[in-house]
């Protein structure tokens, strides 16, 4: 443990996937390893096979509890696992179980206060379920194992965040997952997460339409005018700085330009195809909402890759970075409250 900065853990994810490599990489690169003092949830004799094969040379060491935490160099594996037989790339229930252990484990360690934040490598959500865990993803899971109901999805780069209104369902079904109420709680969660977690004063959010030019007065949708523009009046009548609901196709050109903070989108491509176009390498997963923080890489698990040492580390070095301002402006937050 590097003594003065922050503990984080990182999930494994699946075993299968490019978690490991990406992980270890991660790792030993200095704008991480300057940052952070890491302990990786996952599988030791996996971590130490991936490090031999692809010529990594990470110093592992296998730890049974965060006790075990000492200085120096090394990289402590609390091992929560030991696959045998894995396929790389193939989904199975076994890896499915080991990644819902890492991220089970890793929560309660937070919630604990044992380790100062949570990153997450990805999983197979087929995987996931055929190991025993009926969550459509980490941000689903995780709100369970905190308790915690009010929570919602950030996707972030340097250039641009967006926040989703639903996450994991049919695109048919959208607008009726709508609603004023989850409109508005949503909105006031990214105000202040903006601000708790980011550190920004007075946060600028934008929200898109769900139809095409804003429903363009009802004519193509209804939606808008009954949903989505209650909520953002609401959410101006507590003092959040957002918009009516915008045209989406020009929404994100201001956005990028520098106009606002967030979008926060009603579904889920209408969110990530711009994010992903933007920060495919460095993109990051945030968890808004849980008494704990987690990031993730925004990115799944790369079965086609998983394996063959090419897959790129940005996107979780991005995730850890970001835990880690996080945890800066969090404190900065608590230090301004307690000394006002």
């Amino acid at each position: 443990m590097k003594q003065g900065l922050p503990v984080i853990a990182i999930s494994m994810g699946d075993p299968a996937g490019v978690g490991p490599e990406i992980i270890l990489k991660a790792l030993k690169d200095s704008r991480v390893s300057t940052k952070c003092s890491p302990v990786i949830l996952g599988d030791y004799g996996i971590l130490k096979e991936t490090s031999a094969r692809l010529g990594l040379d990470c110093p592992l060491v296998s730890i049974d509890t965060l006790a075990q935490l000492t200085e120096g160099n090394e990289i402590p594996v609390l091992s929560l696992s030991a696959i045998e037989g894995l396929k790389t790339g193939e989904v199975s229930a076994d890896a499915g179980r080991a990644a819902g252990i890492y991220i089970s484990t890793g929560a309660e360690l937070a919630l604990k206060g044992a380790i100062d934040a949570l990153v997450t490598a990805p999983i197979n959500k087929e995987s996931f379920n055929m190991g025993g865990f009926d969550y459509p993803g980490h941000t689903e899971f995780l709100a369970k194992l905190t308790k915690t109901k009010d929570y919602a999805m950030m996707l972030m780069g340097e250039r641009l965040r967006v926040v989703l209104l639903t996450i994991h369902c049919p695109l048919m079904s959208v607008a009726e997952r709508l609603s004023v109420e989850d409109t508005l709680r949503i909105i006031r969660l990214t105000d202040r997460s903006l601000r708790n977690d980011f550190g920004l004063q007075s946060p600028r959010i934008a929200l898109a339409s769900l139809n095409p030019h804003a429903g363009e007065g009802g004519l193509f949708g209804q939606e808008e005018a009954e949903l989505l523009l209650p909520a953002a009046q609401q959410a101006r009548e507590k003092g959040v700085d957002i918009t009516d609901p915008l045209p989406a196709d020009t929404l994100f050109y201001k956005a990028l330009r520098g106009d606002y903070d967030a979008v926060v989108c009603p579904y889920h491509d209408q969110a990530l195809i711009p994010l992903k176009m933007i920060h495919f390498e460095d993109g990051v997963n945030i968890t808004l909402g849980l008494p704990i923080i987690r990031t993730s890489p925004d990115h799944g698990t790369a079965f086609d890759i998983a394996g063959r040492g090419i897959a790129s580390p940005e996107s979780l070095i991005s995730a850890i970075l970001t835990a880690v301002d996080m945890l800066k402006a969090r404190k900065c937050r608590n230090k301004g409250v307690a000394d006002g």
